[in-house]
């Protein structure tokens, strides 16, 4: 049983990983394709490092077939593909971080444990509450609207939405969001957090009591307004 997994193809980087994370007290496994990565995922992985140029599939379809086994682990990809549109997809389905290779292992830590850290404070937070007609699972990153219908939340997405929801009614910087859910040595774009919004509006607006709205507030942040 092993708390991390890492999927990687070169065996050398992949041993070199598993070795210097069990350096740091991480019961660490390794998988060379998709198919065992399949057959090691189990309960007791909450981390997942996944190359995206596997022998045997691609690595961001084996990530959205993790996710949909099971949503509460935390998700990283480490690929030497560093177009944006590669880093939008990983991000966009949910992975909680997109580090290009070659990485400096210290760097890797830093951002494993900031992954870590935001993955505590959700999971500390209130699991489940009712905004509207949408019910919120944070424990389980969903949105159920009224008619039963699940939407799946990315671990970001859900850390935004608890973030604004602590908030309700209030203004939220672009550098809180950036602070509490990349951390503040972390530098993504205004365009990175609008993103994101711009998929939570989606579930939003599947409200349909028109109490909910995220409301832009230029040049400050993001407001999530509950009309009681």
């Amino acid at each position: 049983m092993s708390e991390i997994l890492v999927v990687e193809d070169e065996i050398n980087l992949g041993l070199t990983l598993k070795d210097y994370l069990e350096s740091k007290g991480f019961s660490t496994s390794h998988a060379k394709t998709c198919h065992e990565a399949r057959e090691k995922f189990d309960s007791s992985v909450n981390v997942v490092l996944m190359d995206i140029g596997l022998p045997d599939g691609d690595g961001i379809q084996l990530a959205q077939e993790l996710r949909s086994k099971r949503k509460n682990f935390i998700l990283l990809f480490l690929s030497a593909q560093n177009d944006p549109e590669t880093k939008f997809q990983g991000l966009e389905m949910g992975a909680e971080d997109f580090i290009t290779k070659p990485f400096d292992l210290r760097e890797l830590t830093l951002r494993l444990e900031k992954a870590r850290m935001t993955h505590k404070v959700l999971s500390d937070h209130q699991e489940e509450i009712q905004l509207g007609s949408l019910t919120i699972k944070f424990d389980s990153y969903q949105v159920v609207d009224a008619n039963g219908k699940v939407l799946n939340l990315g671990q970001k997405e859900c850390g935004i939405l608890q973030l604004l929801y602590k908030n309700i009614n209030r203004v939220v910087s672009r550098d809180q969001i950036i602070d509490e859910i990349w951390g503040e040595d972390s530098f993504p774009s205004n365009r990175t957090v609008d993103n994101y919004i711009v998929k939570l509006r989606k579930w939003i607006e599947t409200d349909n009591s028109g109490l909910l709205e995220i409301k832009s507030v230029r040049g400050v942040g993001y407001q999530l307004i509950y009309k009681e």
